[in-house]
């Protein structure tokens, strides 16, 4: 694992390890996404985002498109227009 950003005490505070790595740190910034009007797609896409790797095999494609539908294309129920079109564009092959 590559080492985050560190403090004085070697204490690692990259977003990964905070927000990501941390169960606290993580259930807070998912409460904080969720509970502010700007941010709450982003919290939705971040849940849906972990469910739809824990589905199985037969079920990813059609979870894939409905989280297309859902975050990525303008005027979709939650659009997350803040992701970068590459991030927003479909998987190549």
């Amino acid at each position: 694992a590559q080492p985050g950003h560190t403090q004085d005490g070697g204490q690692d505070t990259s977003f990964r390890w905070q927000c990501v790595d941390q169960p606290i740190g993580k259930l807070l910034f998912r409460r904080f996404l969720e509970g502010a009007p700007a941010f709450a797609a982003a919290g939705a896409l971040w849940s849906e985002i972990e469910a739809f790797e824990q589905c199985e095999d037969a079920e990813r494609e059609a979870s894939a498109k409905r989280l297309r539908s859902r975050f990525f294309t303008p005027g979709g129920s939650e659009h997350c227009g803040f992701l970068s079109a590459a991030a927003a564009a479909p998987p190549a092959g």
